[in-house]
């Protein structure tokens, strides 16, 4: 399938960060990544990628901008930088990995606790439950790429919930960049994580079947975890909010990942919710969650904490359970 790909001019500039703009393309509203594609003002002359808007996908609703024909163009690449992200494919660029710098990554993760999150609305509950600690954020492939995308992510930051941010290819725009999900746990160890969290992007690619969806980047996580040595915990993906919910209970997404776990993974159930029967779980005093992620952003499928408090519940759940291991 081709890349939907016009051109516009943009007309409003809406909010401003360092690693992300949102704005407006011909009153059309369009994110754009200013570390990856330069500065961008009002009147600029751009390329947008309208593919997610277009099929309105869930993920979509606004643009993409590719590039700023008015002052993108001839950018310098990140100086050191001779590894492609996104190789042979329209986007590629010269990035830093962590793997070239002149440190020594350790052998492996000595304990240290792995948290692993199918979804990336389980992130702020997970972190909330780690105050005080040195956390370390992995992002993985199986939502959206690029880590600057994430308010949550910037959110966490702003709180000091959250020291650092490693992007694993072929995710970018983080603090760090690494090759594999193995390297980016030890380099997160190596730069003094107390607890790795890691998960997805905003967003999900998923197709409806057990095998086919981005959670279960989880596994890749999980298994290099046990392999290094270190702790992994497993976020269970959880409802009550509807009867109707083919996610009620412990979701059909956690068990096909636990089903492709080849080390042992731990999971946190909070307490107050029914456990299930036929998993072993750790269960967990989160009586004080909503106190811990007040002002956060929780969000879930269109579902806050009053529509779907479980599901939150569980991801702190896991954050706790992770802190005790600590």
């Amino acid at each position: 399938m081709p890349v939907g790909l016009r051109r516009g001019t943009v007309t409003a500039v809406t909010e401003r960060h360092d690693d992300l703009v949102r704005l407006e393309v011909d009153g059309i509203p369009c994110v754009t990544y200013p570390r990856l594609t330069g500065p961008v003002e009002v009147g600029d002359d751009v390329v947008v990628n309208i593919q997610a808007r277009e099929l309105e996908l869930g993920s979509g609703g606004f643009d993409i901008l590719v590039v700023n024909l008015t002052r993108g163009l001839g950018l310098e690449p990140e100086p050191g930088a001779h590894v492609i992200a996104w190789p042979y494919s329209p986007g590629q660029l010269a990035t830093v990995f962590a793997e070239e710098e002149e440190i020594e990554l350790p052998a492996g993760l000595a304990g240290v606790p792995v948290v692993c999150c199918g979804l990336h609305s389980q992130i702020a509950p997970v972190c909330a439950a780690l105050e005080g600690l040195r956390v370390v954020y992995v992002q993985l492939a199986g939502g959206a790429l690029p880590v600057s995308l994430s308010d949550t992510v910037r959110t966490l930051r702003d709180r000091r919930l959250l020291e650092l941010a490693i992007a694993v290819a072929p995710c970018v725009d983080a603090d760090v960049a690494c090759v594999t999900t193995a390297s980016g746990l030890v380099t997160a160890s190596a730069r003094g994580a107390d607890v790795i969290v890691c998960g997805i992007g905003p967003g999900i690619i998923g197709t409806g079947t057990p095998l086919g969806h981005g959670g279960l980047a989880v596994v890749e996580a999980a298994n290099a975890a046990s392999a290094l040595g270190g702790t992994s915990i497993l976020v269970p993906r959880v409802s009550h909010a509807d009867t109707r919910d083919r996610h009620r209970g412990l979701s059909h997404h956690t068990r096909s990942a636990l089903r492709l776990c080849l080390g042992e993974v731990l999971i946190a159930w909070p307490d107050g919710l029914e456990p299930p029967d036929d998993v072993d779980v750790r269960q967990v005093d989160v009586d004080d969650w909503r106190d811990a992620c007040a002002g956060l952003r929780l969000q879930h499928m269109g579902r806050g904490p009053e529509e779907d408090p479980w599901f939150f519940a569980a991801a702190f759940a896991a954050g706790r359970l992770a802190r005790s291991l600590v």
